[in-house]
């Protein structure tokens, strides 16, 4: 008989906070640690695209701390 989400979730739910939180992060890890080929290939494809338009001078560049400051205005902090 194979499990269903429920059971292992419902058994989770009975561990200490501590122990489920390590429990998510071993499945994060395993589920995300080898990246998708396909989708490193495009952040590649992506991330020459976007140093190609900086080194053309088609695009410029912002600087960090002027993106944060518009975010924490965005978000009222």
């Amino acid at each position: 008989m194979s499990l269903t989400l429920k059971e292992p979730y419902a058994e989770t739910r009975q561990l200490p906070r501590e122990q489920a939180a390590e429990l998510m992060d071993l499945l994060l890890i395993d589920t995300f640690s080898a990246p998708d080929p396909a989708i490193e290939e495009a952040w590649g494809r992506e991330i020459d695209r976007r140093l190609a338009e900086l080194e053309s001078g088609q695009v410029e560049s912002i600087p960090g701390e002027q993106v944060m400051a518009e975010v924490r205005k965005i978000v009222g902090l």
